[in-house]
């Protein structure tokens, strides 16, 4: 019986379309930093990727470029695991005892579920409705304790707490039984629980990132134009061309953040200067403020360039010769499977079900 959670970071990336300068900065560099001093685990969530979209004209080739970009971006996966969700049968094993433990009603609250289903709800696959319970699976199968979050996933995670609290409640005395609980506190209630309440690792306000075309959306993979986002697999000529051509309003730059309001498009190029530099709005406004876009952009262009090019070139490598991180994939599999058994172990035992 341990007295603690031992701390994990979890966090996975879907496998659909091109990843994007907003993938990048809001998530994977995240990814980057954790690993310096957190036990971490990474995954291609392809799974996931048929909730929404069933048939993919090349599913592998997208598994596979997520990896590369992971791995191109800095992420070591012998100091940690990186592997595809798939090959991993006790995310799914796991998710059917969550099905069972969530509620109806909470499904049908997801933001994010009204958003994809749409108008035509009935017509939208029983998946993208259980979405967010294979997610609490994908997180607790390896009881992690922390998981980096954006915006659009704080209602998941949240779910995720509330799957795991109600399995530690209803299952208290056979997780005590078993010897395999923790002791924690929720609300004012003492309790012997097996899953951690997983906490989101939110590290200082995220960078939102916006289209080059149209400052008032995000920046997303299914844009119809290939102008309105900076693809990591972009080369260095077709970075600065879409920053050239990236909409802008005939103002110049202001000296003070306060004066980019109202105007979105100026607000998210500084924004992505901020970022790719590490600096405040505010410092780059002290630099550029009163020049002009014409002046600007090529700032930006040179160190966009010269933050992806790296990126971009080591991921063509990779995928130049799949084998490796067909490997790489192998290995974090057979790891990330070890300790999925070892829960999943754990739960039959305490659900009660026979092995």
């Amino acid at each position: 019986m341990t007295n603690t959670f031992q701390p994990l970071v979890f966090s996975g990336v879907q496998p659909t379309g091109n990843l994007h300068l907003g993938n990048y900065l809001g998530a994977i560099r995240k990814f980057v930093a954790l690993q310096e001093n957190n036990d971490c685990i990474y995954c291609v969530v392809d799974l996931h990727a048929i909730t929404a979209q069933l048939v993919h004209d090349d599913l592998r080739g997208q598994i596979r470029s997520i990896a590369a970009a992971f791995i191109a971006s800095g992420i070591d996966p012998k100091k940690h695991i990186v592997f595809n969700q798939s090959a991993v049968p006790q995310h799914a094993e796991l998710a059917w005892i969550f099905n069972c433990v969530a509620r109806i009603g909470w499904m049908n609250r997801m933001t994010q579920f009204k958003d994809k289903a749409g108008k035509d709800r009935e017509n939208a696959s029983l998946g993208l409705l259980a979405y967010p319970s294979l997610m609490a699976a994908d997180i607790l199968v390896y009881r992690a304790t922390h998981v980096p979050v954006g915006d659009d996933q704080k209602q998941h995670l949240e779910l995720a707490r509330d799957i795991a609290q109600k399995f530690n409640i209803d299952f208290q005395e056979k997780i005590r039984a078993t010897g395999k609980g923790v002791d924690m506190v929720v609300g004012e209630e003492p309790i012997h629980g097996y899953f951690p309440l997983v906490e989101p690792l939110i590290d200082g306000p995220a960078p939102r990132v916006m289209s080059l075309r149209d400052g008032t959306k995000k920046m997303s993979k299914s844009d119809p134009s290939d102008l309105s986002r900076i693809n990591l697999m972009d080369d260095a000529d077709e970075i600065a061309r879409k920053i050239r051509k990236a909409k802008t309003d005939p103002e110049g730059l202001p000296s003070e953040a306060e004066g980019l309001k109202g105007r979105p498009e100026a607000d998210n190029l500084v924004g992505i200067y901020a970022a790719l530099a590490d600096r405040s709005k505010a410092d780059v406004l002290a630099e550029f403020g009163g020049q002009q876009f014409s002046v600007f952009k090529p700032a930006l262009a040179d160190l966009a360039v010269n933050v992806l090019s790296p990126i971009s070139a080591e991921m063509r490598r990779l995928l130049g010769d799949t084998s490796h991180i067909d490997a790489i994939l192998r290995d974090g599999g057979e790891r990330a499977r070890a300790r999925a058994e070892k829960v999943m172990g754990d739960v039959f035992d305490i659900v009660g079900f026979l092995r």
